[in-house]
């Protein structure tokens, strides 16, 4: 007896529109490739040093979405949209040399989510109803589109309440065990499983603490918001609270560690009204990070903290002096 195909999805973790894309690139693999493969799911975090373990694609397809790209011959399909997708010129190259029309960049999509379902619709003509909230709500997530930054941080929505939970959980194998729930299940229903309920609650109860210590710690300067958190040893707290405290804020720069590293994150305010001209992709990639034009990050070892202090300053000074100018 044959055994089942070994599919294994790599996707990017502690974010709702990576669990997303992994939960539509599966409906579309067994609508269209195979309905029986045994589908595996392990999430991607950006840290510093090497991201790719050739070891790591263990499938007989492997497949990343909404990260970066692996120039690996194991690598059968890849999705992104980030500005930011290569690592390094050659796997840009190795890229468009690509011939089997498994691999898919387009820095032009808001989420990779959109990106997977019109990919999904165009080539392979499959287009799942059930799944349009699910594309819907990545897409906004994911681009920032939220209509004031009420709905981003006071989290009235299942799938704000969902994104909470992605983001924030300690538990390495929570959002690879719900990215199935999001391939079959309203969100609605997702959000009142007793298990990410009683994670939300946790969370949200975090959430507002980590809203006291941002108010508290927060410096706004020439329309930059820096606040550093790195004594805390968290990370993952909302992007969208410095703009909901600091409504006069058009840039963020923040300074988080976790056990695995240390994250500058680098944003831009979706709803404030001045212009906002800087690519922020571009200004963390000088530093070995990435990402969008108006949301980036850099991921530094987690006791280099000197180095991300001295890169978060510099950052602060050149988006001031971009706003001033």
């Amino acid at each position: 007896m044959t055994a089942n195909k070994k599919v294994l999805i790599c996707f990017h973790d502690k974010c709702f529109d990576g669990a997303a894309s992994a939960a539509f690139f599966t409906r579309l693999y067994r609508a269209k490739f195979d309905a029986a493969a045994e589908i595996t799911y392990r999430g991607l975090v950006h840290r510093a040093g090497q991201l790719f373990d050739e070891n790591m694609f263990v499938g007989d397809e492997n497949v990343i979405v909404d990260f970066k790209y692996s120039s690996s011959d194991r690598l059968t399909w890849w999705f992104d949209h980030h500005q930011s997708a290569f690592l390094s010129e050659a796997d840009a190259q190795h890229f468009r040399q690509d011939t089997s029309g498994r691999k898919f960049y387009n820095p032009e999509f808001r989420s990779c989510t959109k990106l997977i379902a019109h990919v999904a619709e165009t080539r392979f003509g499959f287009h799942p109803p059930d799944l349009d909230e699910l594309v819907y709500w990545a897409n906004l997530i994911d681009g920032a589109q939220y209509p004031d930054a009420q709905t981003a941080v006071e989290m009235k929505d299942p799938a704000t309440q969902i994104t909470l939970v992605i983001e924030g959980t300690r538990d390495p194998d929570f959002v690879p065990c719900l990215v199935p729930d999001l391939a079959s299940k309203p969100l609605q229903e997702i959000a009142s499983l007793p298990p990410l309920r009683q994670e939300f609650e946790r969370l949200y109860s975090q959430h507002m603490k980590w809203m006291n210590v941002i108010q508290q710690r927060g410096k706004l300067k020439n329309g930059v918001l820096f606040f550093d958190v790195a004594d805390l040893n968290m990370e993952g707290f909302n992007k969208f609270i410095p703009y909901y405290l600091f409504p006069g804020a058009i840039y963020t720069v923040s300074i988080s560690r976790s056990p695995e590293r240390i994250k500058i994150a680098v944003g831009s305010s979706p709803w404030n009204p001045a212009p906002n001209p800087a690519n922020l992709a571009t200004i963390c990639e000088r530093f070995g990070g990435g990402g969008h034009a108006k949301v980036a990050a850099i991921s530094l070892p987690p006791g280099d903290l000197e180095t991300a202090r001295r890169a978060a300053s510099e950052i602060v000074q050149e988006l001031c002096s971009t706003f001033s100018s």
